[in-house]
């Protein structure tokens, strides 16, 4: 009886947890994936293809790495050091020059320049161009210490481009920002959008227009190209909100190649005048925008409203506009000479004119230009003088009484 009584005990507690394994299976408790329990998992994507993917990144971590160290902060201070000014420069070779904008160091008592490292050096003003917004600073370091960065060639560069620029901006040192060539051949007033005290009335051609973002401590940093040469120097920005968001300029490398020497040697640039005045082309009354309404035998060139008195324009035989004509409710001084050609280099625009001079002309030369006026095709020769301090003299237009 007791045994019978054991078996039957031992048999509700086998029923109650399971029975015997081989003869009831386990219970499945699904685990929760997300999703139906039929779809595949997925998988990472091959290596090929994130390497592809990361080429961009990966080219601009590389252009960082090289870059950065020759970019430098500058810290300009007044004698009273009420007036402290930071920006960004890049170094130009291992004697110790280094570019940067004019507007950050001009007036400036005392120049300090950090290096890679934190290594703090003070610097001495060789010169500065008010014109370009460029100036050259000399410091006294190791050549270790001072990696430069090599010039491109800025005359090549098209609008879509990879635009790379590194700098300061509000004190952070050795930033990169990223965007894309958005315009060429600007034409700005100098240093109009930075210190009106640097204008000097003349037009600075050929800037390059960018949307990569331009912060205070930015200017005077390199702008790069995929191989990492320097194709411009960040100079300005222009916002309609006041904010510190709109459209950058950079100064191009090859106003530098023919700027920085100069101030190296002389610490000023003697850039070549001709004695022209001529209206903004802006809103189509370029050459092409008038062409139609003024009678011109072409849509290309450079219409001089007025030549200076006394200018080696006037003392040429250049003519400047004779009448005013109304043009989409915009009076325009018509009738000056059209000039299409210098040195038998056509001549598309005023930038291209400005552009040509400066790059390839100095004060003293002898130049050839090919004007159309009326119906009559001149070749006319000027010598070139040494530009004024401001353009000055009566200018002989459609307003002059003789």
């Amino acid at each position: 009886m007791r045994l019978t009584s054991l078996l039957m005990i031992a048999l509700i507690i086998l029923t109650a947890c399971g029975g015997d394994s081989a003869s009831q299976p386990d219970a499945v408790f699904p685990i929760p994936t997300g999703q139906p329990a039929s779809a595949d998992t997925p998988t990472a994507v091959s290596d090929d293809i994130a390497r592809a993917a990361d080429a961009e990144y990966l080219l601009l971590t590389n252009i960082y790495e090289r870059a950065s160290p020759s970019v430098v902060n500058i810290e300009s201070r007044s004698s009273n050091d009420e007036d402290i000014r930071r920006g960004s420069g890049f170094i130009y070779d291992q004697r110790g020059h280094i570019i940067t904008n004019a507007h950050l160091v001009k007036d400036a008592a005392s120049l300090n320049v950090t290096l890679q490292n934190a290594y703090v050096v003070e610097a001495r003003l060789l010169g500065l161009d008010s014109f370009s917004d460029l100036a050259v600073l000399k410091v006294e370091a190791a050549s270790e210490r001072l990696p430069p960065l090599s010039l491109g060639n800025s005359a090549s560069l098209k609008v879509g481009q990879r635009a790379i620029s590194i700098g300061n901006p509000f004190g952070l040192n050795s930033s990169m920002t990223l965007g894309i060539i958005s315009g060429l051949g600007r034409t700005l007033r100098s240093a109009e959008l930075i210190d009106s005290s640097l204008a000097t009335g003349f037009n600075n051609p050929s800037i390059i227009q960018i949307d990569a973002p331009i912060h205070p401590g930015n200017s005077g940093g390199p702008l790069l190209n995929s191989q990492g040469l320097v194709i411009g120097i960040a100079t300005a920005m222009r916002s309609d909100s006041g904010l510190f968001q709109g459209v950058g300029f950079a100064v191009p490398a090859d106003t530098m190649r023919r700027v920085v020497p100069e101030l190296m040697t002389r610490g000023q640039v003697d850039y070549p005048w001709m004695g022209i005045s001529v209206a903004p082309e802006e809103g189509g009354f370029g050459v092409a925008g008038l062409s139609e309404t003024l009678g011109l035998p072409t849509e290309r060139g450079v219409l001089l409203r007025g030549v200076t008195e006394g200018s080696p324009a006037d003392r040429a035989g250049l003519r400047g506009g004779q009448t005013i004509v109304d043009v989409r409710g915009r009076p325009v001084c018509a009738g000056g000479d059209l000039i299409v050609a210098i040195n038998g280099h056509d001549i598309k625009n005023l930038d291209d004119l400005l552009s040509y001079l400066i790059l390839h002309t100095r004060p003293g030369d002898e130049i050839e230009l090919l004007a159309i006026r009326g119906k009559s095709a001149l070749e006319i020769s000027l010598t070139l003088q040494s530009r004024p301090d401001a353009p000055g003299n009566r200018t002989l237009d459609c307003h002059t009484t003789e």
